[in-house]
């Protein structure tokens, strides 16, 4: 999920992967692929940016996970013990 900013200023969490486009109208308008509209405060190139760095940081992320060897437990802990969910901390430039 990316934050993105409304014209009146709250900000909420969209989904990139269900963005349709995004045009400049002179506002910034996100349709989604079921057609639904937003009008947000960043530029379309902002955006783009934004949902560049997501997708940049899941395969970075994807990348780390394949390069971590695979955990071997005793029998005398659990597995779920030792899996720390890992989360990636996602941040946009100037806000």
């Amino acid at each position: 999920m990316i934050l993105v900013t409304r014209i009146n200023g709250a900000v909420f969490a969209l989904n990139p992967d269900l963005v349709e486009r995004a045009e400049c109208t002179p506002d910034t308008v996100v349709t989604l692929v079921d057609g639904t509209k937003y009008v947000i405060a960043e530029s379309v190139p902002e955006f783009i940016d934004s949902v560049r760095h997501y997708r940049a940081s899941l395969i970075a992320q994807a990348s780390r996970l394949e390069a971590e060897p695979t955990n071997t437990h005793s029998s005398a802990t659990s597995p779920d013990e030792n899996d720390d969910a890992k989360v990636l901390p996602l941040h946009r430039n100037g806000r």
